[in-house]
């Protein structure tokens, strides 16, 4: 069985994925199925009720319309980050562990120097300086994300470039280009695909961050911006929950749906999970209770 059709097959992916099919036909189909965000729809701070099922942020524009459109903008720059930030990561650090010597000292070095610097706070201090807007949050991103990426896939590199299968593709003279392309990257697969879920649902959170605290244009309509908006008109203050909640409900199920995908992807591809969780679900087919134990392998040899 694939590795593709395991995970298709795992409970956790598959509820995983719902949400996220969910959140993305949200993004896609929602903004045509509301009205228009930015128009005034009834009093500010109105409770939920028959005309706006949401109730009215605090200059009376609908709550529902601002976070279904609103998901367009953050999912995007989550996933365009979580790509780019996995792409430049995989390059540098394949790169480091495979050539090694000199060019693995200088990639290693500038790595290391990202990992120092406090991502977030230099995040902060960056988009202060830049104009505001969705694509300067996702160019800060990407500037301060690659390196734990990068430090990552150099390890799995230095690993796999000691193996006999990478070693007879160096003696029967294959390229440095057809060695990483098909010796290397198809044993890292499932580990890029596992950083780039937790480089997109880091995105997700370090832009609604940024825009919460005013980095971003508040012009736009996005899940940072619809908190940011709240928190200045006193959400809080006056008892109005309805206009962060169901953006914070969705921030929070966005991520529960990918991480449970990260979650089932560990357990297909790790041997030690894989084998605790057939054996959680044997003994409750056998009706043992299994009390937060694990299995544990025994050597007859």
């Amino acid at each position: 069985m694939s590795m593709a059709l395991r995970v298709m097959k795992n409970r956790k992916a598959a509820f995983g994925g719902i949400l996220l099919l969910f959140f993305l036909l949200m993004a896609l189909i929602g903004p045509w199925l509301v009205g228009d965000p930015s128009a005034f729809q009834a009093e500010p701070h109105a409770p939920p009720n028959g005309d706006n099922l949401f109730g009215t942020t605090g200059q009376g524009q609908d709550v529902l319309a601002q976070t279904v459109v609103g998901s367009q903008i953050t999912l995007i720059v989550g996933f365009v980050v979580g790509t780019a930030v996995t792409l430049i990561g995989a390059l540098v650090g394949i790169a480091a562990g495979y050539f090694g010597g000199r060019v693995d000292d200088l990639l290693s070095l500038i790595i290391n120097v990202f990992l120092v610097i406090p991502g977030l706070p230099l995040a902060i201090v960056i988009a202060a300086y830049l104009p505001a807007g969705p694509v300067t949050i996702a160019l800060v991103l990407i500037f301060t994300g690659w390196a734990w990426g990068a430090r990552i896939m150099r390890s799995q590199t230095l690993a796999l470039r000691k193996k006999d299968f990478v070693a007879a593709a160096i003696v029967s003279g294959e390229s440095h280009m057809r060695i990483i392309a098909f010796e290397l990257l198809p044993n890292m697969v499932s580990l890029m695909v596992s950083g780039f879920i937790g480089a997109t649902v880091f995105a997700i959170g370090a832009q609604v961050g940024l825009e919460f605290l005013g980095l971003g244009d508040p012009s736009a309509i996005t899940w940072g911006t619809n908190l940011y908006w709240a928190s200045n008109d006193s959400a809080l203050l006056t008892g109005s929950w309805w206009t962060f909640v169901p953006t914070g409900l969705c921030l929070a199920l966005i991520g529960f749906g990918l991480t449970l995908i990260n979650f089932a992807l560990d357990e297909v591809t790790n041997p030690r999970l894989g084998a605790t969780s057939r054996w959680k679900a044997q003994m409750k087919a056998m009706g043992v209770a299994t009390d937060g134990s694990t299995p544990v392998m025994r050597d007859h040899g």
